[in-house]
């Protein structure tokens, strides 16, 4: 549970900081909630790049909901716990700080744990 809320509070805190615009819904996360936009600009660092993308191609590859709590919870959280990695993975290759760095690497593995476990529920239940 710890990683989860700090891969949570990572991913607020990259939508709050990096959001640039917000264009129309997107699809699968309902049409009151608006796709947010972070196009890398070329004055960003490549770590801002990297998580730019990063939670881009999370809002991108969001599935549309199933309407059954438990199907949408575990759909949802595999793509929070993928850009969880992704993000994790370019602070590992662009940070500087070494218990940054460690946290990243924990991160990567407690969440590829949880995807394996989603994944195998999801199999489960014909998803």
């Amino acid at each position: 549970m710890k990683t989860v809320s700090l891969a949570v509070i990572a991913s607020a805190f990259a939508v709050s900081g990096a959001v640039s615009q917000q264009s129309p819904s997107h699809s699968g996360m309902g049409s009151s909630m608006p796709m947010m936009t972070m196009q890398p600009n070329a004055s960003d660092s490549a770590a801002t790049k990297g998580y730019k993308e990063a939670m881009m191609g999370m809002m991108k590859t969001m599935p549309a909901f199933t309407g059954d709590a438990d199907v949408d919870f575990m759909k949802q959280m595999r793509g929070h716990h993928q850009a969880a990695i992704d993000m994790s993975e370019v602070v590992v290759a662009n940070g500087k700080d070494a218990e940054v760095k460690k946290l990243a690497r924990e991160i990567i593995n407690a969440q590829r744990k949880e995807i394996a476990q989603i994944d195998t529920w999801l199999k489960s239940k014909n998803q």
